[in-house]
């Protein structure tokens, strides 16, 4: 029996990885309340999912076409009178600081952890840039199924005390 919960659950994890609008703590907590469903199962499941759907998004990142070539092209340059010239420059300086910190050692496994877990950077976002980052498909690999089976099972004992 529970083999068919866990099957449903990683694929509603692959899903929610890549679909942003599904989402997976929802089905956590709905598995939980309902009782239908073993929710500790359904927990391990989903991040099971959630990691096979972020490491396709890794490799899709990291092994989409022109990405070997590295043309190093200038960024179009922003007005930075305007509020739409700010934002353009604030998001660029964001990205390339989460993209060094993900490129070393020290700071890629706490950064993905953080994310994974708590969710501070967006764990979509992390995905994406580390894809383009020079970390490790091994270390990006586990540190997403750790934080997220430690978020998703307190998230499962939780729901399931009540």
């Amino acid at each position: 029996m529970w083999v068919w919960q866990l099957v449903l659950a990683v694929g509603f994890g692959v899903g929610s990885a890549i679909v942003p609008v599904m989402n997976a703590e929802a089905y956590v907590l709905g598995v939980g309340v309902s009782g239908a469903l073993d929710p500790l199962t359904a927990a391990i499941g989903v991040s099971v999912g959630q990691t096979l759907g972020k490491v396709a998004m890794f490799y899709a990142i990291r092994y989409r076409p022109g990405y070997r070539a590295k043309k190093t092209k200038e960024p179009k340059p922003v007005n930075l009178e305007t509020r739409w010239g700010r934002f353009v420059q604030w998001n660029r300086q964001v990205s390339m600081r989460l993209l060094d910190a993900l490129s070393d050692r020290r700071w890629g496994i706490p950064v993905t952890l953080l994310s994974s877990s708590v969710g501070i950077p967006p764990l979509y976002g992390v995905a994406l840039i580390a894809g383009a980052s020079r970390m490790g498909i091994i270390t990006f690999s586990a540190s997403v199924l750790i934080g997220r089976l430690a978020r998703f099972i307190i998230l499962a004992l939780g729901v399931s005390l009540f």
